[in-house]
């Protein structure tokens, strides 16, 4: 049992693998360790190549006559199993010349690795415009996307849906957000110098470090009875109007 094992871990499986696994990983091994494939000229590394190579065929052939046999047994079947190929050096291939007779002009023998198939390319994604300053967005449904670090500069963005939205740095500056739907929005860092957010909808944003400068707030939703609902965590408020009309000092 312990000899079965052996053959097992020299050809690197579990025990129990099947005869197709016992086969690939023969093929595999015998690729890796055929002389061929090794410097002529190392005598060290062409004798290790050549041992491998028996213990991979001996294991082979062991593993496959033991899976056969029990095959047949199993079926009742006379047929003989057939005789394993055996990996061997090339007919070319001479042993290497001991250390002492070989050239100092001798180069050793490089064996190009087989060529793999180029992977088919990959279609590059579409390039995402950043700059969407000026442009017009009244009333369009913006729920839910990606908008971070986007250049939004005076674009028109009145009674637009950006409940949900992720705006982080975002550029709203001199942007018409009047009527705009900006719950639970997140407009951290974002830029609203001057924009003009009279009678949005600011219940659960969160504008922390928002630079709000000179922002028209008036009749913007920010709370709910005394409870103010909005984050405003280092947020800049100097000259904004206040949504009950007041000037930010």
């Amino acid at each position: 049992m312990r000899e079965l094992e052996r053959y097992y871990r020299v050809l690197e499986l579990q025990p129990g693998a099947t005869l197709e696994e016992v086969n690939q990983a023969h093929k595999d091994l015998a690729f890796v360790w055929h002389p061929d494939r090794l410097p002529q000229n190392n005598q060290r590394l062409q004798q290790k190549a050549l041992k491998k190579l028996k213990e991979i065929n001996e294991a082979r052939d062991k593993l496959r006559s033991l899976k056969t046999k029990k095959h047949r047994s199993l079926n009742n079947s006379s047929t003989p199993p057939k005789q394993p190929n055996y990996y061997k050096p090339s007919a070319s291939y001479k042993p290497p010349a001991s250390p002492q007779k070989q050239s100092n002009n001798s180069a050793p023998y490089q064996s190009s690795p087989p060529k793999q198939p180029s992977p088919p390319k990959q279609p590059s994604p579409p390039k995402v415009n950043s700059d969407l300053s000026g442009k017009d967005f009244s009333s369009a449904n913006l729920s839910n996307k990606d908008l971070s670090g986007r250049n939004l500069s005076y674009a028109n963005l009145s009674g637009a849906n950006l409940s949900d939205t992720f705006m982080h740095k975002v550029v709203l500056r001199g942007a018409n957000l009047s009527g705009a739907n900006l719950f639970r929005a997140n407009l951290l860092l974002a830029d609203l110098r001057e924009a003009n957010l009279r009678s949005s909808n600011l219940i659960g944003a969160d504008l922390s470090g928002a630079d709000l400068r000179g922002a028209d707030l008036r009749g913007a939703r920010v709370r709910s009875g005394e409870r103010l609902l909005v984050k405003l965590i280092g947020a800049n408020l100097e000259g904004a109007i206040m949504p009950d009309g007041t000037v930010h000092d």
